[in-house]
């Protein structure tokens, strides 16, 4: 029986002073900073936290981040971060997150991010510990009926631009 109902709404912040930049909005830098921080939260609630990291001896790296700023953020903004899964394997996950300003109640960006499996010993990829994996499949029944938001897999470039050598 699947208890999801639809993506993880696991991690708020506010924006902080020292997150703003020159020009009066939040830095790139700390967007990711927030979805870095957002995914340990994932992790933990897909059952790849920090107890399951010490019992197995494995851990999870970003292998891509996709960021899409939206809107524009200031100074003190209440943001939450919501991550839907997208795919995965028994290596690999391949997930979105949505980031909201709630005072105004808009997405401000969104994040999506391939995590892998990696033994803390060999620091290569490894497949992940069954329950992991069961746990991925629970919320997946769920998430699989959910929309996929515009921004998963677009490409960076000028339009009309040519990919050819």
């Amino acid at each position: 029986m699947c208890i999801v109902k639809g993506p993880f709404e696991g991690y708020s912040a506010v924006v902080k002073p020292e997150w703003i930049d020159f020009n009066g909005h939040f830095n790139a830098g700390y967007y990711l900073v927030c979805f870095d921080d957002a995914i340990e939260s994932w992790m933990d609630f897909v059952g790849l936290g920090r107890a399951h990291r010490d019992l197995h001896a494995v851990t999870t790296f970003s292998a891509q981040n996709h960021v899409t700023y939206l809107r524009e953020v200031h100074e003190g903004a209440h943001l939450t971060v919501s991550t839907q899964l997208l795919g995965f394997d028994w290596k690999r996950i391949h997930a979105m997150q949505i980031m909201v300003n709630n005072d105004d109640d808009y997405v401000a960006a969104t994040c999506e991010v391939m995590s892998l499996h990696v033994s803390e010993e060999t620091r290569r990829v490894s497949e992940m510990h069954p329950d992991a994996h069961a746990r991925l499949e629970e919320i997946w029944e769920s998430h699989k009926e959910l929309e996929t938001p515009p921004q998963v897999g677009q490409v960076i470039g000028v339009p009309g631009e040519s990919t050819d050598s």
